[in-house]
C-alpha cells in the first residue's frame, strides 16, 4: 500500500514533484501546468504503484519519472496528428506515443497543448460513439 494512502492523486503528484527536487520535477511541474491550461477539465489521477495519470472522458497522458527522462506517454497517441513532431518514443506501437523529455531541452508549449486538446477531443469522440442510441418511438 502507498505510503501516502488517504492523499488525494493530486497531493500525490505535488509530493513527487517535490520528491525528485531537480529538473525532472521542475519538468513534470511545467507539463502538468500546460496540460492544466490546454485541459482545464483534467483529473489527476494516481496509478501503477505512482505513475501521474491526466484524464478526461479517458486516459489522455501519463508522466513517467526516470533517471534521465521525464516520458509523457500518450495513450491514443498514434491515432494523434503530431504536426511538430513532439513524439520521439514509443513510435513503433500501435496506439501509444511518448515524448520523452531530457534535462536542458526546450519543449515547444504550443504544439504539446495541441496534442493534449486533440487527445481530449479524441477521447471525447470514441465516448460519444460509444454512448447507447435511443430506441426510435413509433
Amino acid at each position: 500500500m502507498d505510503s501516502n494512502s488517504g492523499a488525494t492523486p493530486s497531493q500525490l503528484i505535488d509530493a513527487r514533484i517535490k520528491d525528485l527536487g531537480d529538473w525532472r520535477g521542475e519538468t513534470l511541474a511545467h507539463v502538468r501546468a500546460l496540460i492544466k491550461q490546454a485541459a482545464p477539465e483534467v483529473v489527476e489521477e494516481w496509478k501503477w504503484r505512482g505513475v501521474p495519470v491526466w484524464e478526461h472522458a479517458g486516459i489522455i497522458c501519463t508522466g513517467e519519472t526516470y533517471k534521465s527522462v521525464v516520458k509523457l506517454t500518450f495513450a491514443k497517441g498514434a491515432s494523434l496528428e503530431d504536426p511538430s513532431g513532439l513524439f520521439n518514443s514509443s513510435l513503433d506501437g500501435n496506439t501509444r506515443r511518448a515524448i520523452d523529455i531530457h534535462e536542458g531541452d526546450t519543449l515547444d508549449e504550443t504544439a504539446l497543448k495541441a496534442l493534449i486538446q486533440a487527445a481530449v477531443a479524441l477521447n471525447m469522440s470514441v465516448k460519444a460513439a460509444r454512448a447507447p442510441k435511443k430506441a426510435k418511438s413509433g
